[in-house]
């Protein structure tokens, strides 16, 4: 099984991203560079407070250096192709989504070996060496994000009508293909480790505080920040919903320590729906405010 998964989760990883570039245009990063508050606002809330929300979970629960880790890793990663679908749902600023996630998944190949190795220093107590390089990341995240992203964004500027009539078709098949990695990354997690699952119980709730936590950080410091009504949210969801795939790639075929998949399995298994939930509430939010304002 883990042989298969190795083989599975970077073609996984670059099919869906590959989606998310059939998403862009060259319009986008035009739009970005017209009007750059939001984006530069939001990378810096996923770059930047959320790494630092992470390490503040880390250390405020009582969890195995390998969970301490799993946090970490999945505070690091970017947003994914979800993001976008649940932004879409809401009626967000899905360019500004899209966005994000494009810069962010390319600003990933500097910022996770730096972050990954703080959090190794701080809690791998273990005499094993870590074999993680910012050159064999780099290679690993590129090949698997940064490759696939320009290649969708290349086939949508080369052949648009052909992307545009699989892009609807797209937006259930990539949360489709993360469910089954999901799934059997969570099998081989049963059948390798030492309890149930269901037994990890605890390793719920740090994962569920950093999901809300970085929602709610996301969504009042962007207004704070003077971001409109609707690049609050859309931040928010950015920030809430990371690319859980990523992190169980990077976990089994980067890292490869048993066990530090597991909080990115989790979270993935929650986090859409609750993503989902809060924006949709932080709108109605938005909404009854604005009519008391504004009656």
């Amino acid at each position: 099984m883990q042989t298969f998964l190795d083989y599975l989760l970077p073609v996984s990883i670059a099919v869906i991203m590959f989606g998310i570039g059939l998403g862009l245009t060259v319009s986008d990063f035009k739009r970005v560079l017209i009007s750059p508050k939001a984006v530069l606002f939001g990378l810096f809330g996923q770059l930047i407070l959320m790494p630092l929300i992470g390490f503040g979970i880390a250390f405020a629960f009582d969890l195995d250096p390998i969970y301490q880790l799993g946090i970490i890793l999945i505070a690091a990663c970017p947003g994914g192709t979800s993001s976008n679908i649940v932004t879409y749902m809401l009626n967000g600023r899905v360019a500004l989504s899209v966005s994000m996630t494009a810069f962010n998944s390319f600003l990933i190949i500097l910022t996770i070996p730096f972050i990954l190795d703080l959090a190794f220093s701080l809690f791998w107590t273990s005499s094993r060496e870590i074999n993680l390089s910012m050159l064999d990341t780099f290679r690993d995240v590129a090949l698997t994000v940064f490759i696939p992203v320009l290649t969708g964004l290349a086939a949508r500027h080369y052949f648009p009508i052909i992307v545009e009539k699989i892009r609807k078709p797209l937006r259930f098949i990539l949360p489709g293909i993360m469910f089954v990695v999901f799934l059997l990354v969570l099998i081989n997690e049963k059948q390798s480790g030492d309890k149930s699952l269901v037994e990890y119980w605890d390793l719920l709730l740090p994962a569920l505080c950093l999901n809300v936590l970085v929602m709610f950080v996301g969504f009042f410091s962007s207004g704070a920040a003077g971001i409109n009504h609707e690049g609050k949210y859309t931040i928010a969801i950015e920030m809430g919903l990371q690319n859980s795939a990523l992190a169980i790639f990077l976990a089994n075929n980067v890292i490869q320590i048993d066990g530090l998949s597991l909080i990115a399995v989790l979270y993935g298994s929650f986090s859409f729906f609750t993503t989902l939930i809060i924006a949709w509430l932080m709108k109605r939010f938005m909404k009854k405010k604005e009519a008391i304002i504004n009656p």
